[in-house]
């Protein structure tokens, strides 16, 4: 075995101890269900037994009581083995699905933890696979498997004990060729791993493809890129079938080798023990029930790779599910202290000398910026695209982690707050607003789900319905066809772009949180709407801290302070009438806005 032979084991070993937490917890229905294994297989090895006395009797003298005595035993032997067996399969199948079911929680809330920067690098069509095909892959390793190895070792076991008992020596001549079954299983599971792995990385490949494309449907028909599409989805699609027809290859080779020793041991026993009953050495009912326990070894065999085969394809599988449940998430609570996890949410937003840069990346997107708002004050940042706006909003509710002591909450290090604690104080509308495909209720009530107790004791619908009309969506919910109960397809196809990003502010305002943050979230609206919405938002930033990012100056106006970022860098500071008295950056960005809007009116 070489070093790479030796490495593949390690991770087997280790895939393998990561794997029995999840099975442990249902040892009992394990324990249980082998039971059931037991008493099956031997129910199963009894008939031969019975029809070998009923064969000799036939030789010498039967009578009709007798026969009926053998087929009665025959028929509770079938009516007991299928009583147990069906609780073999309701134990052991039912605890492989319970496992199923928790493996998937702990994939789907690892998920949850991974910070933003992880999927940036990770294709969902891929994750999605590994949650679907690989769950699944690995639930019949643990279910099927185990059932039907333990179902096949215990009949090849005790049939190979009985055949002794009846004939040593012919049994001896049967197993000659079974000794070659090992080293077909360990060739060709081999090779049926490393097939399977590819298997599944390239439906996750495929699985990506699609996903893109019914994301970015209207991309693809606004370019007509339909057909482009469409090789490309053949070109991975083939790929798929071609990979999966090597392992095909591979099988219809594995299968039929096994049956071929089978097939050399049935000629032994014909011709060697047909000899044995001429010359009296075994009666004819043992010559047939060594017959019957031979055929009995198919199955064991037959199984014995075809279970190969899932455990190789389920151990492929698991490792590849490791990949994200054994990921550690960069941003997690592990540096909480007592005064961040008490310590009250004012609002109060301070930044220290921050400089950050994107891991990987080698230029800061932020550059030593300082700044402080007040809790219960509006502040705004502005400046061109690319000067760090977006990146400074998403360190306060740490989607991405912040250097230590440089961005506080109340003057405690937002590193030191529970994630839930942080993020359910903060209202977060982003620049492109994600709609779920649901009602548009419940994409506003969104918001409440899982977060701070809100400040407000308004009933549910009542604060919903105000959080609508304050992000000026009430007007348009008169035309829907169901009101608030109106479908609004997956990611808010069926609305305008200003709607989603209405209904994202009317998701926030819903929230009730200490701390408001509109990433340039009415870029999608016109002047006029704009104006109507801010109108209505001040009455709720006045009773809480508000941070709104925006390219347009008038957007901004109305703020307590305003923070012009240029090149990551804070380049001034001031309220509006303050900058534009400055002439500035904000001052040239004024009038060249003013100028744009009066060539528009004109």
């Amino acid at each position: 075995m070489g070093p790479f032979d030796s490495l593949r084991s390690m991770a087997a070993g280790a895939a393998f101890r990561r794997l029995l937490p999840f099975v442990l917890r249902y040892c009992r229905q394990f324990f249980l269900g082998l039971l059931c294994v037991v008493v099956t297989t031997a129910v199963q090895l009894l008939p031969p037994w019975v029809l070998k006395y009923a064969v000799d009797d036939l030789t010498t003298a039967v009578t009709v009581p007798r026969l009926a005595l053998y087929a009665g035993l025959i028929l509770v032997v079938a009516l007991v083995g299928a009583f147990f067996r069906f609780l073999m399969r309701r134990l052991l199948i039912g605890a492989s699905r319970d496992i199923e079911y928790d493996i998937r929680n702990a994939f789907f809330a690892r998920l949850q933890q991974l910070p933003l920067g992880y999927y940036q690098t990770r294709r969902t069509g891929d994750l999605m696979s590994r949650a679907t095909n690989d769950l699944n892959a690995v639930r019949m390793m643990i279910g099927p498997a185990v059932m039907y190895s333990a179902s096949t070792i215990l009949v090849f076991v005790v049939a190979i004990g009985v055949m002794l008992t009846i004939d040593v020596r012919l049994t001896l001549f049967v197993l000659l060729p079974l000794p070659l079954v090992s080293v077909v299983t360990w060739y060709f599971g081999r090779a049926i791993h490393q097939r399977f792995e590819a298997i599944q990385a390239q439906l996750s490949e495929l699985s990506a493809v699609v996903q893109e494309n019914l994301a970015g449907v209207r991309v693809i028909r606004a370019y007509t890129q339909e057909a482009h599409e469409v090789e490309r989805f053949r070109a991975a699609n083939l790929e798929y079938v071609a990979r999966n027809r090597r392992l095909i290859r591979l099988q219809a080779l594995f299968y039929p080798s096994m049956t071929l020793f089978l097939g050399i041991g049935g000629f032994l026993v014909l011709w060697l023990g047909g000899q044995a009953v001429i010359r009296q050495r075994i009666t004819l009912g043992e010559f047939f029930a060594f017959n019957s326990y031979l055929a009995m070894l198919a199955w064991p065999l037959i199984a014995f790779g075809w279970v190969t085969n899932i455990i190789q394809r389920g151990m492929a599988s698991w490792g590849r599910m490791l990949e994200i449940i054994d990921a550690v998430p960069a941003i997690s609570d592990a540096g909480v202290t007592e005064s961040g996890r008490l310590a009250p949410l004012a609002g109060a937003i301070e930044i220290r000398g921050l400089t950050f840069t994107y891991p990987g990346a080698e230029t800061p997107v932020l550059r030593d910026v300082s700044l402080q708002i007040p809790a219960g004050s509006t502040a705004a940042l502005i400046g061109a695209t690319g000067s760090g706006k977006s990146t400074l909003l998403n360190l306060l509710p740490r989607l991405h982690e912040p250097p230590p002591g440089t961005v506080l909450i109340d003057g405690v290090d937002v590193r030191e707050m529970p994630l839930e604690r942080l993020r359910g104080a903060i209202g977060f509308v982003p620049q492109e607003a994600f709609l779920f495909s649901d009602s548009l209720a419940e994409n506003i009530r969104f918001a409440g789900e899982g977060r701070l107790k809100p400040a407000s004791t308004e009933p549910a619908h009542d604060r919903m319905i105000r959080a609508a009309s304050i992000a000026r969506l009430d007007k348009d919910v008169q035309e829907f066809p169901k009101g608030y109960d109106t479908l609004i397809g997956e990611r808010g196809i069926t609305l305008s772009g200003g709607q989603k990003q209405r209904t994202a502010i009317a998701r926030a305002v819903f929230a009730d949180p200490r701390i408001l943050v509109l990433d340039d979230a009415l870029s999608a609206v016109d002047t006029y709407t704009e104006d109507e919405i801010l109108a209505r938002l001040r009455g709720v930033m006045r009773e809480r801290t508000a941070l709104i990012v925006a390219h347009r100056v008038s957007t901004v106006r109305q703020a307590d302070q305003t923070f012009v970022l240029d090149a990551g860098r804070i380049v001034e500071r001031g309220s509006h009438d303050e900058l534009v008295a400055g002439g500035g950056l904000y001052a040239s960005l004024y009038r060249k806005q003013l100028l744009e809007e009066e060539l528009e009116a004109s």
